[in-house]
């Protein structure tokens, strides 16, 4: 693939992470208070409000589907794929992982183990996964600096 190609594939992303970003309604000024759960609104989505500490349950229980968890797959921060075809999911936007999961359940993304893997998720179950691998730390970067 050349590098333009790549270049036009990466900026398309990152123009869909940005429109889905404005319309999340996300508000950052508040940060949790000591012991308060924090949770990542999927607005967007139409989920309810993720639970990080779920999620990362959730990301490491093996799926009935597959047998595999989502950090044998990503890695435990999402940022160590075991394939380079895998993305990253860490630091993602939380809206863009909750659709991702949802076009995944209804079959209208596909991939061999993702679409059995989030067949039976439920919305919660996608808001705090999604709330998970958004608050981790992201590797992902824009496109500032490529020709």
């Amino acid at each position: 693939m050349t590098t333009a190609v790549t270049a036009q594939r990466l900026a398309i992303a990152l123009l869909a992470a940005l429109a889905l970003a404005a319309c999340s309604g996300q508000e950052s000024s508040h940060a949790p208070a000591e012991g308060e759960a924090q949770a990542t609104k999927s607005s967007s989505a139409g989920l309810p409000d993720g639970r990080v500490a779920i999620g990362e349950q959730l990301a490491n229980a093996k799926g009935k589907a597959t047998g595999q968890s989502c950090i044998d797959c990503h890695g435990p921060d999402g940022n160590a794929p075991i394939d380079s075809t895998y993305p990253k999911l860490g630091g993602q936007y939380a809206d863009y992982l909750a659709h991702a999961l949802q076009q995944y359940r209804k079959e209208e993304r596909q991939h061999a183990l993702m679409t059995p893997q989030a067949a039976g998720l439920s919305d919660q179950d996608i808001a705090d996964l999604a709330a998970f691998f958004a608050s981790r730390p992201g590797q992902l970067r824009d496109l500032h600096g490529v020709h």
